[in-house]
């Protein structure tokens, strides 16, 4: 299992790759079958096929992360808040998260679930 410095260090890699549109660096964070789950109550992503394509349309509205407050690890489990900002249906908007990353052996997100809902989106 993972320490903590290994959990914090796959969660800012994943922010850090994020906004460099960097696909490949997001997908190793994953294992090759994870699931993502983002936002939370939505079909889930599986794979690295499906978490790629996920990601991409992501990056490709320009939508960029930043932590807000450090990463909490416990057991095989990591979560941080951090918040979106991107172009909105023309507007600048901003999306408040918390992603939970849960962890395999081997270290790589087994599991993502991303909590946030309409109360959380507002102008950027």
């Amino acid at each position: 299992m993972p320490d903590a410095a290994q959990m914090e260090a796959a969660a800012k890699a994943y922010v850090d790759c994020y906004n460099r549109a960097d696909l490949d660096g997001i997908v190793a964070i994953f294992a090759p079958d994870a699931r993502v789950e983002d936002p939370v109550g939505s079909p889930a992503k599986t794979g690295h096929a499906e978490i790629r394509e996920f990601f991409g349309a992501g990056i490709a509205m320009g939508a960029k992360l930043a932590l807000d407050g450090p990463v909490r690890c416990v057991a095989d489990h990591a979560a941080f808040a951090f918040h979106v900002t991107l172009d909105w249906e023309g507007q600048a908007t901003r999306i408040d998260v918390i992603d939970v990353f849960r962890f395999d052996e081997n270290g790589k997100v087994a599991e993502m679930r991303a909590f946030f809902g309409p109360e959380n989106m507002g102008p950027g």
